[in-house]
């Protein structure tokens, strides 16, 4: 059995329509899971509670962690590093490899243009500084050789599941939809990588499922080419037929505009991911497993054919 905690997601829903190419047994776990293949098994548990997090993993060979936590520091502070602890502690005492897909918050400003697996955790924002305490101890899990774990990366993203999850989405194509200008954080000339949400769960279901990919740290396909904000805008009006309209919101506008959406203020921090290139190299994936990732044409043109 292959087990995903924080099914309902945006990853997690297309990481469970990969996962059926490699098995029929798929359990997913969330508070109010939903089958996404006929033959899924679901399993209701509330993650912030270990003995119910034990349970959900108890059975699995592989076990993916999609979870979101509510985008809130004081949330990801209470929660996150024990959840972790807890998902490392049911993987060893069931033997369970463990697949973790992550972010770039762990790193910080300077390590963006490319970011590289080697990247050091030296997070410049206090969220980094909780994925990176939960990245310390899927690698002392590693090291102490508990655990088989893969940390699987990738950037901010992009997908016709759950919307409302992403920038892009949010930022681009709802508001083009609208027949509003695009809108983008600091500064629309700097390049900054996507991924698109079923390369990412198809690149994850392929590392969960190759046993010699175990111990390591990977960055997930994603396109080579980085277009800027204004780019990005471009491609979804040209794919749209829409015209192409950009308004860029400065940094102190997220923290005003937080006052009113809390959100937006918890975005703040992390306006360093704007202001400057962000580049996300998938290079050691794609030499691996002989692949090329799909190009952000081509995946705006799937997107809109899903929606």
């Amino acid at each position: 059995m292959q087990t995903i905690l924080g099914a309902g997601g945006s990853i997690g829903t297309e990481l469970a329509k990969e996962l059926i190419n490699y098995t029929k047994d798929i359990r997913l776990v969330s508070r109010n899971p939903k089958k996404v293949n006929s033959t899924d098994t679901l399993f209701s548990a509330d993650l912030t509670n270990g003995a119910q997090i034990e349970q959900a993993i108890k059975g699995s060979e592989v076990c993916y962690v999609t979870v979101g936590f509510e985008y809130k520091l004081s949330v990801w502070k209470k929660h996150w590093v024990p959840f972790i602890q807890h998902v490392i502690t049911a993987c060893e005492k069931h033997h369970c490899r463990l697949v973790f897909f992550d972010n770039m918050y762990a790193l910080n400003e300077n390590s963006l243009n490319p970011i590289l697996e080697s990247a050091p955790l030296n997070p410049s924002s206090q969220k980094g500084q909780v994925r990176a305490e939960v990245n310390r101890a899927l690698m002392k899990a590693i090291d102490e050789k508990k655990v088989d774990i893969i940390i699987a990366r990738a950037p901010d993203f992009f997908g016709a599941t759950k919307i409302q999850n992403s920038l892009l989405m949010n930022l681009v194509y709802n508001n083009f939809k609208k027949n509003k200008s695009a809108q983008w954080f600091c500064n629309a000339n700097m390049p900054h990588s996507m991924g698109y949400t079923p390369e990412l769960a198809k690149g994850t279901a392929l590392l969960g499922n190759t046993i010699d990919a175990y111990h390591q740290i990977w960055n997930l396909p994603v396109c080579s080419k980085a277009p800027t904000g204004n780019e990005w805008a471009a491609l979804f009006a040209n794919a749209m037929q829409v015209k192409n309209k950009m308004t860029v919101l400065p940094a102190w506008i997220l923290k005003i505009a937080g006052l009113f959406v809390p959100v937006l203020g918890e975005m703040y921090e992390m306006k360093y991911q704007y202001d400057r290139p962000y580049i996300f190299d998938s290079s050691k994936y794609n030499k691996r497993f002989s692949y090329t990732p799909i190009s952000n044409e081509e995946a705006i043109k799937d997107l809109l054919n899903k929606l």
